[in-house]
């Protein structure tokens, strides 16, 4: 016989970005169902591992609006769950950056501060790096605990009284009204007002028919590099790093962190092959490979480029990179944050619990 539950808003994904929508409607009160169709932080998605970038290194209004909301969320969590998630060690960006006077203008006016720091300074503060030109140096950026994070949205949520439901798989959505929608999982049927689909590369199967969704899926393959013996990473900041002449072909921008106990993680931004959640091998291409050591050995000193190993995950996004944060009748679409969404996570959570009990959109995350 079915189990059928009548909830005011029901998530879809339990990734960090549905996690948090969750997290954020219980945390406000709200009758919320949170179905995941695996376990909390599986290595199937996008918010596995141990560790992600904190960059504010935005020049967009709409993206540092968002942070300056996130970076207070993120230390809430931390209260209330009584876990260490983010570690503010700074952000260097090397290269080449785009739209470089609206960020040495737009994220301090957002309260992130930038410096310009000359070559051979930068060399002198992190021997670990190569820098062959003027790097610019947040100091709010750091190193976020990814699958610690996700773990804290969960159990916080169903501790504020969300109902959620680890390795129920939706195989059915369907609309219902304005304000009623079904979602199936197996013979589970949820009924709700809202629907919000945060299911990373599996929201294009799950909403076909319903919402047109722009979305690629990549698998990307950052790797650990082992740190130079004695360097236990504390003096390094996350970074990103652009194009500069080298001895080997760029593929895309770069970025990286340490993440403790398990070395230099460095991956190149969105170059991996186009796949389906159902078509993707885990295994590194070999030009990737062989270029992801280059760089390590051309601009890491601090690395050895000879002594690595491989993570695999999926970007989903769309052109352009932006966010979709956006409603269709009963949806609500949270989609498209494939490499730079991992920071924003409260934000988007209390932005998407927002949507689903009647706020109104950005139009620049709208589907458009």
């Amino acid at each position: 016989m079915a189990e059928r539950i009548d909830v005011e808003a029901v998530v879809i994904g339990g990734g960090v970005v549905g996690a948090a929508a969750a997290w954020a409607l219980a945390r406000d009160g709200r009758d919320v169902a949170l179905l995941e169709a695996a376990d909390p932080a599986h290595p199937l998605g996008a918010s596995h591992a141990s560790t992600r970038n904190f960059n504010p290194s935005y020049a967009e209004p709409a993206y540092l609006r968002l942070l300056t909301r996130a970076l207070p969320l993120w230390r809430e969590l931390e209260d209330e769950s009584g876990e260490t998630l983010l570690d503010q060690t700074g952000i260097v960006n090397r290269g080449p950056f785009p739209d470089r006077a609206r960020l040495l203008d737009n994220a301090p006016a957002a309260g992130f501060d930038v410096e310009v720091v000359p070559p051979d300074e930068a060399a002198r503060r992190w021997p670990g790096m190569r820098f062959a030109s003027d790097s610019l140096f947040l100091p709010a950026g750091g190193r976020l605990w990814a699958e610690r994070s996700v773990r804290a949205f969960h159990a916080v949520a169903a501790r504020d009284g969300a109902l959620v439901r680890h390795r129920t798989a939706v195989d059915g959505i369907r609309v219902l009204g304005d304000d009623a929608v079904e979602v199936t999982a197996g013979d589970l049927v949820v009924r709700a007002r809202r629907a919000i689909v945060a299911a990373g590369a599996w929201s294009k199967e799950l909403l076909a028919g319903l919402v047109d969704l722009p979305l690629r899926v990549t698998e990307e393959h950052p790797a650990h590099f082992a740190l130079a013996a004695g360097d236990d990473g504390s003096g390094w900041p996350s970074f990103n790093h652009r194009a500069e002449p080298s001895s080997f072909g760029w593929l895309g921008p770069i970025y990286g962190l340490v993440s403790p106990g398990e070395g230099l993680k460095i991956g190149w931004h969105g170059a991996g092959p186009e796949v389906t959640p159902a078509t993707r091998t885990f295994a590194p291409e070999p030009h990737l490979v062989d270029a992801l050591q280059a760089y390590a050995a051309e601009w890491m000193p601090g690395a050895d480029a000879d002594r690595f190993e491989f993570l695999s995950c999926t970007y989903t996004s769309r052109e352009g990179e932006d966010f979709i944060l956006d409603t269709a009748g009963p949806l609500v679409v949270a989609a498209g944050f494939a490499g730079h969404g991992f920071k924003f996570a409260p934000a988007l959570g209390e932005h998407l619990a927002a949507l689903a009990t009647g706020g109104a959109a950005d139009p620049f995350f709208a589907l458009r």
